[in-house]
């Protein structure tokens, strides 16, 4: 069989790609990270796009962070995510994996702008042993989208868990993100198909989560 040049690859991340978070001033770690990271992202979109619909039974979009509303600050990490919706994926259940200075993560998410985040917090809540049973015990719970920090559901007990269920009810600022991260050390981010791979199977691995967010 043979392979069209136009193809999609991904060629997994190096150690330059995670220096780009060192850079000072907004505008020149923009350059970079425009130049460097957005590339490698938009073909990662591409390429697990098809898989996550078929996964999701459902068309899901490819959107990629542009850090558009930032006029000061320069971004701490940068990501791509997948929706259900062409237009935007902030206020839906969806799927994301980017990177900090420190990691990749590749993650579920329903962060505070999402209206599905009350229901996903009751489900939750009411299926604790089905959700704890489907997430390995490595993958991190974080209440925070922006944060670099997380904790292994090893690390979690069942009144942690049921709190961060609780506060997606009753809190407006509340969000979920459960995942897996990988140190900007392993040699599996330099491996693209190994990456890839393993972006697919972490996103099966979250299904249930995504569909007790999206009946």
């Amino acid at each position: 069989m043979t392979h069209s040049t136009t193809e999609t690859t991904f060629s997994g991340f190096t150690a330059e790609d995670f220096e780009v978070f060192t850079i000072d001033g907004l505008e020149p770690r923009m350059e970079a990270l425009i130049a460097r990271v957005r590339p490698k992202l938009t073909a990662l979109g591409e390429l697990i796009q098809p898989h996550l619909a078929t996964l999701c039974g459902e068309e899901m979009y490819v959107h990629v962070a542009k850090h558009a509303r930032r006029t000061v600050n320069p971004p701490k990490d940068t990501w791509v995510a997948w929706a259900a919706n062409k237009r935007g994926y902030k206020a839906l259940p969806h799927f994301e994996v980017g990177m900090f200075g420190t990691h990749v993560f590749v993650v579920f998410a329903i962060i505070y702008e999402s209206p599905r985040k009350v229901d996903f917090g009751r489900a939750m809540a009411s299926q604790l042993d089905q959700v704890k049973q489907h997430v390995p015990q490595h993958y991190y719970w974080s209440p925070d989208h922006m944060s670099p920090q997380g904790t292994p559901q090893a690390d979690l007990s069942d009144e942690q868990l049921l709190d961060m269920a609780n506060r997606l009810q009753q809190v407006k600022k509340s969000e979920i993100i459960c995942g897996l991260r990988i140190d900007k050390h392993d040699p599996l981010l330099r491996d693209g198909d190994a990456f890839v791979r393993q972006v697919e199977d972490t996103f099966q691995q979250l299904l249930p989560l995504y569909r007790m967010a999206t009946v």
